[in-house]
Parts: C-alpha cells; sequence; structure tokens
C-alpha cells in the first residue's frame, strides 16, 4: 500500500492529486504544521532523516522530493500514463519539466516569500526578484501557448509538478499578467481528480 506522509498546505498535496489521477489505492498520514513556526513536525523525522514532506512509503521503498516521487509513482504505479513514450524528444522536454519546477522556477517566488518578510530590509532584492519571477513565468506562459497542457493536449506528470509554481504565483496576484499560465491552472483546478484530492487532503489555500 501506498502511504502519502502528507502535511497540511504543502507540496504533498500534489502527489495526493497524481494518485487520484492514476486511480491508485494509497492511505494518508497526516501531519500537521507548527502553528507558530509554520515548520514540518519532527515526526516527520522517523520517515525521513530530512523531516520534510512530501515523502512516501512504497513497500519497502521511501521516496522524497516531489519530482522523484512523481516520477516513481508514473512509472510503478501508471501503466503508462501520464508521461510521454519514453525515448523520444516528448520524453526529454517531460523530464525537464519535472526537474525545472523546483530547480529554477520555485526559487524565485520562495525568495519573494521570505524577503516579504524583511520589510524595508528586503526593498533592496526585490527588483532583481521580480524580474527572475517574470523571466520564469513568461516562460511558462510562452510554453503554454496554443495548448492544454504542458506536453500539448494531454495531462502529464510535468503539469501537476508545475501546478505548484502556478499556485504560488497565484497567491501573489501575478498570474492575471500571464494569461495562458493563468487559463491552465484553472484547467488543473477543474479537473475530478483534483477537486477528490483537495477532499481528502483537507484544507489547502492554494487550491482556491
Amino acid at each position: 500500500m501506498i502511504t502519502v506522509h502528507h502535511l497540511n498546505e504543502s507540496r504533498s498535496q500534489r502527489i495526493l492529486w497524481l494518485l487520484e489521477e492514476l486511480g491508485a489505492e494509497y492511505e494518508i498520514k497526516a501531519y500537521a504544521r507548527d502553528a507558530t513556526t509554520r515548520l514540518a513536525p519532527e515526526a516527520l523525522r522517523a520517515i525521513h532523516p530530512l523531516g520534510k514532506s512530501p515523502v512516501i512509503t512504497d513497500g519497502s521503498a521511501t521516496v522524497h522530493e516531489s519530482g522523484a516521487i512523481i516520477d516513481y509513482l508514473i512509472r510503478h504505479h501508471g501503466a503508462g500514463r501520464l508521461q510521454p513514450q519514453t525515448g523520444g524528444a516528448d520524453y526529454e522536454a517531460y523530464l525537464q519539466w519535472l526537474h525545472y519546477a523546483e530547480g529554477s522556477a520555485m526559487l524565485p517566488l520562495m525568495l519573494q516569500m521570505y524577503v516579504m518578510r524583511l520589510g524595508e530590509a528586503g526593498g533592496p532584492l526585490h527588483e532583481r526578484i521580480a524580474s527572475e519571477i517574470d523571466n520564469h513565468m513568461s516562460y511558462l506562459d510562452q510554453a503554454l501557448a496554443g495548448r492544454d497542457y504542458l506536453m500539448g493536449q494531454a495531462l502529464t506528470g510535468a503539469d501537476i509538478q508545475m501546478s505548484f509554481v502556478g499556485e504560488v504565483a497565484r497567491a501573489f496576484g501575478l498570474l492575471p499578467k500571464y494569461p495562458n499560465a493563468e487559463a491552465w491552472l484553472d484547467r488543473l483546478h477543474a479537473r475530478p481528480a483534483y477537486q477528490a484530492a483537495i477532499a481528502r487532503g483537507g484544507p489547502y489555500a492554494l487550491g482556491r
């Protein structure tokens, strides 16, 4: 049985969504953020030394990092669904999106989140961070021109992985500037499997 060690209001929500899309059986072990620090509880360190979510267990396997989890679940439980056929150019592009989401696209958004807490002290960083966010969001917006999903007209794990980028950008009020990305995120949120994952995983502010 697949177990998702699910932290509230976190990236692990997209793992629940993936499992709903795959129709896979799974269970949730829920963890709550510390009300003051907003950090994950120490109990997660019993599952993986980093004490971070998402992390899954599947039999004897323990897998952490969103991109690795998505790749693992699709390979082991997808029966060929939600990814292009291996060996072709589409598959290589798909892998790039899986790594790009957390490797590059999320960095300026996370910096924005932290620098906002500095008040005036963060002022010198605002212009550079805003420029980098625009760079990445413009790239995403251009990639979605004329297509419903990142790889064309069908959902893949790349969309699930990149969804968190769109959700954080929306939380900052940025998406109206990127209409293709905004329509894409609306399309993702309207999917029945996404809604089922929200219902099962509990409150998720970024899913609104």
